[in-house]
């Protein structure tokens, strides 16, 4: 049971949210680009698309918005490839509807953060053409990482480094020399020990922030920095999305890749504090994380430690409490994420009925025979995101987990376009699961997404989940979106929560409020109900709260519920 909640007064150190910079309490909107909403009709998202929802996005409640790669690129990974830093791939625009869509959203109160790719390029950036041209020796190919093979004739690779897409990490070319790529054959990899590397992406980030946008996340970045040494793993390659160990791991997290991102920080700083960076780094620890949020370099860095936790109340606390702390040490504010264009949607990932608990694990992508309750896994997803809102820090919203949506797991094998299904010769589906383009209405070719038929199908259950059918409609997850994101507002940013004692199974805690009173956010991490303490108000809860005859009010078992405490 509860123990008593005692009033408790705003420490000295507590803020309200107009004390502090934009991005150390924003909720951010993630767009992936090709799935978002298409202007033109050709099926594909593009940069007329966003500029038509945005509006939708300032009334959900969002601060800012993510969007993915919209460079040119021959889409070898869904735009990670990139041919061109400076310029928009013209599937999605041109640098005009760039620059109208950064106007059009700051106009509505909204920060846009763009993708950077500083892992490797496109096969057809002209770096890498060039690279090829030049041959063995050249200054075009320091750029790259290029190394003889080994084998009395070179017919070895390298090293016995593997893709995280699958197969080998090296390609051999017909001048017999080997270049590096840690993800496909067409994504070569930078060499960040070449000073002129450095200074590129360091003018293409000012090329970026002299254009309005507001900051940048940074792909896979604990993978830029290599042993010199190239010595051999000696084991089976890490996938991408696992924790990977470092300082010592070969390519993974290395002590040096601060370096950079020291560099960037001084780049970012001469335009103001209000430009933010976050750091994709899927790393060992918490501890490593904050390495990459000291008061020198990276801004913010995804908690990835969250999303890989079941939906278990001791492991969710104990996941939370490291985050916060490690963040804490180095004055960073956590950054809260349950679901992106990387991972199976948290719907689905709580639905399995397996024992991988919810949490993203190496074996945790759905397939059409992976054993799923869709009721319990929409169940848990609202609850998961009530605790993610209530946590201190920044969070991130992937597109269409305000619908609801879950992994679509049996898409046609003649659409997977995702590089992971075709390098691990048809065992792994990959990730366009989750990269189905979302629903607007309920009927049309796309269900709105555009006036075509859309890049991914979509099944028909998407359209009773889409805007146009949830809008309004008390106990939407739509709706519940917009409330958690209106009530989150008041929330202060004090970096802590006040723990408070529940029932086995549950969650409770307590957060501080701009006007003075409590916010006390319970969860349900089991079917067993919770009797809650006495309170003043029910801000929003992801399901109806049960009333018994006695006066005691319950939180049905898989749910969570935000109280009002004056």
């Amino acid at each position: 049971m509860f123990g008593r909640i005692m009033p408790v007064s705003h420490p000295a150190t507590a803020q309200t949210r107009a004390d502090v910079l934009w991005w150390r309490t924003a909720v951010i909107y993630q767009i992936y680009i090709r799935s978002f909403a298409d202007g033109d009709g050709d099926g594909i998202g593009d940069l007329a698309g966003i500029r038509s929802r945005l509006p939708y996005l300032r009334d959900l409640g969002a601060d800012a918005i993510w969007i993915t790669p919209f460079y040119p690129s021959p889409m070898a990974d869904g735009g990670y490839d990139v041919a061109d830093y400076r310029d928009i791939e013209p599937l999605f625009g041109t640098l005009a509807d760039a620059d109208a869509m950064i106007a059009d959203a700051h106009g509505l109160g909204l920060r846009v953060i763009i993708d950077i790719v500083p892992n490797h390029s496109s096969d057809q950036h002209r770096w890498f053409q060039a690279a090829l041209a030049a041959g063995p020796g050249s200054p075009e190919r320091e750029r790259y990482v290029f190394r003889p093979g080994r084998g009395e004739h070179g017919e070895l690779a390298p090293t016995d480094w593997e893709s995280a897409f699958g197969g080998p990490a090296w390609t051999r070319l017909p001048d017999g020399e080997w270049y590096l790529h840690l993800f496909a054959p067409e994504q070569p990899d930078f060499n960040w020990e070449n000073p002129e590397v450095v200074t590129e992406f360091e003018d293409i980030l000012r090329f970026w922030l002299d254009r309005g946008v507001d900051g940048f996340r940074i792909d896979v970045a604990n993978s830029l920095k290599k042993d010199q040494s190239f010595p051999d793993v000696g084991s089976e390659a890490e996938a991408v999305l696992v924790p990977h160990e470092g300082p010592h791991h070969p390519f993974w997290d290395r002590d040096e890749v601060h370096e950079v991102y020291r560099g960037w920080r001084s780049v970012s700083d001469t335009f103001g504090a209000d430009r933010t960076f976050v750091a994709e780094a899927w790393v060992d620890s918490p501890d490593r994380l904050a390495r990459y949020t000291r008061a020198d370099e990276l801004h913010t860095a995804f908690n990835f430690a969250f999303v890989r936790a079941p939906w278990d109340a001791a492991e969710l606390r104990a996941t939370i409490d490291k985050c916060l702390a490690a963040a804490a040490v180095v004055g960073a504010p956590a950054t809260w994420v349950l679901s992106n264009h990387d991972v199976t949607r948290h719907a689905t990932r709580y639905a399995r009925l397996d024992s991988t608990g919810g949490g993203v694990t190496d074996e945790a992508r759905v397939g059409p025979n992976t054993p799923l309750d869709p009721a319990l896994g929409l169940r848990r997803a609202r609850a998961a995101t009530l605790l993610m809102l209530a946590l201190p820090g920044s969070a991130y919203v992937y597109q269409g987990e305000e619908l609801g949506l879950p992994e679509v797991v049996d898409l046609p094998e003649d659409v997977l376009a995702d590089p992971i299904w075709e390098r691990s010769e048809h065992r792994v589906r990959g990730r366009d699961g989750c990269r189905v383009p979302i629903p607007w209405t309920t009927d049309g070719p796309s269900l709105g997404f555009g006036s075509g038929d859309p890049w991914l199908p979509q099944p028909a259950s998407f359209a009773g989940l889409s805007v146009q059918a949830e809008q309004g409609v008390a106990g939407s997850t739509l709706e519940l979106y917009r409330s958690a994101l209106a009530h989150r507002r008041a929330l202060t940013v004090a970096q802590t929560v006040d723990w408070l004692p529940s029932p086995e199974g549950s969650l409770a805690f307590r957060r501080l409020t701009a006007d003075g009173s409590s916010v006390v956010c319970v969860v349900a991490c089991t079917d067993a109900a919770v009797p809650l303490p006495a309170y003043d108000e029910v801000l929003v809860a992801s399901t109806a709260l049960e009333h018994g005859p006695d006066g005691e009010t319950r939180l049905p078992g898989e749910a969570a519920v935000w109280l009002r405490l004056r």
